[in-house]
């Protein structure tokens, strides 16, 4: 519908007759009825979101108690140390040595978490309606993810190893060092370099000129500067809804799910994605970068003091021994577990503030309403999860609490 149409002089209440004869007026009829019929939540959605969310809850449970006995397993059985020793027989080169102990330990483990991945990743999705992906392309994809994500790893663990040996136990803080560049740098590169191995993106076409005026108008008034707007494919792997704002400097763009164009009013589209502008408004990017950064030394120091003991108590030849890998790795699971709440506070905390910016910006509560109650219902998002699950796993604010902010909103 063009900006500031009136529903009441388009589409007049005595005869509806000629609509029938003009296809732009059909359009308006339909958006007008769109507009007034209110969205409500799905009881019958909402039931199967809470199995779902409760399922997800337990494999994330299983998934990382597999993880942990897995990586104690290696430790006190003295796999770790047996595998280095045999990879010493056939090389003595430093690159190599890693390189080979971590693609015997990853590979192995990927493959005995093989099944668990598959059934949260293919079939609990397709088992509640969630999914359009058929086994074909969920096998490439995983294919995608391994052959970009293992020489990505493997460059990393290298740099990491490298840092070990050369750097003394000042390491913790070099190595941090080199995480805060790459992630820059991935955040920069990934919607260019990466995401469209995964996902087709292309401009807003004609059809959608209206929508993507308004957004890049909405960016201008945010002084946010983006390429452009695009659509992808997001309906190839999911019937949920999303829309990002990608990319940092040169490469930032606006990109929408053809789930959310399709199903979503232009307005609760532009409330969808002036939430996503709320975070450069308040610089929360550079924020989370500086906290990660933050979280992540403190985690590295924490880990060199537990590499020491590690050291002494399963008889590594140091803390660049390969073998000790998998004593980093619990470690550095334990940091993440234990401070997982209070990212997810921080995170919760910007999320706020980036709904409390769109609601200004746009003045259109009742969408912005209206397009959560759809992703809610789409999304089979649960819209209120007992506290203790807020605290531990939500990284936003749930869905009921956002839209009862927007119906409050003055």
């Amino acid at each position: 519908m063009p900006v500031g149409a009136n529903c009441e002089t388009v589409m007049p209440a005595a005869d509806f007759s000629c609509l029938a004869y003009s296809l732009p007026a059909l359009y308006l009829f339909v958006e007008c009825y769109n507009i007034f019929m209110e969205i409500t939540l799905d009881p019958e959605k909402q039931k199967l979101a809470k199995q779902y969310s409760r399922i997800r809850r337990r494999l994330w449970l299983a998934d990382n108690l597999f993880s942990a006995v897995y990586v104690i397993a290696w430790l006190f059985f003295g796999w770790a140390v047996s595998l280095r020793n045999f990879l010493l027989s056939i090389t003595v080169n430093d690159w190599l040595l890693v390189a080979l102990f971590v693609a015997v330990f990853g590979g192995v483990y990927f493959v005995i978490n093989l099944p668990l991945g598959y059934y949260s990743g293919f079939i609990l999705p397709h088992r509640f309606d969630q999914s359009n992906q058929t086994l074909k392309d969920w096998v490439i994809d995983q294919l995608k993810g391994l052959a970009i994500g293992a020489p990505l790893g493997l460059i990393l663990l290298e740099l990491f190893y490298l840092a070990l040996r050369v750097t003394g136990d000042l390491w913790w803080l070099w190595v941090a060092g080199g995480l805060l560049v790459f992630s820059v740098l991935m955040s920069n590169l990934a919607p260019i370099l990466i995401m469209p191995l995964f996902n087709k993106y292309v401009p807003l076409g004609d059809e959608h000129k209206e929508l993507a005026d308004r957004l890049m108008k909405l960016a201008e008034r945010a002084n946010t500067k983006v390429r452009g707007v695009f659509k992808f494919d997001m309906s190839k792997r999911t019937k949920s809804a999303n829309a990002a704002l990608t990319g940092i400097g040169s490469t930032r763009r606006i990109i929408l799910g053809d789930t959310l164009i399709n199903e979503f009013s232009t307005d609760e589209i532009e409330t969808v994605l002036a939430h996503e502008l709320g975070h450069q408004v308040h610089r929360d990017i550079p924020l989370f970068i500086a906290f990660g950064t933050l979280s992540t030394t403190i985690g590295f120091y924490l880990a060199s003091l537990g590499m020491n003991w590690a050291v002494n108590t399963f008889g590594f030849s140091g803390v660049s021994d390969p073998a000790a890998f998998p004593a980093l790795g619990l470690i550095l699971g334990i940091y993440g577990f234990l401070t997982s709440p209070l990212d997810n506070a921080i995170s919760r905390w910007r999320e706020n503030m980036a709904d409390d910016y769109a609601l200004q910006s746009t003045g259109k509560s009742e969408a912005f309403a209206s397009a959560f109650t759809r992703l809610a219902n789409q999304n089979l998002g649960e819209i209120d999860p007992e506290k203790w699950v807020v605290f531990m796993f939500y990284s936003h604010p749930p869905l009921g609490e956002r839209i009862e902010k927007a119906k409050k909103w003055n």
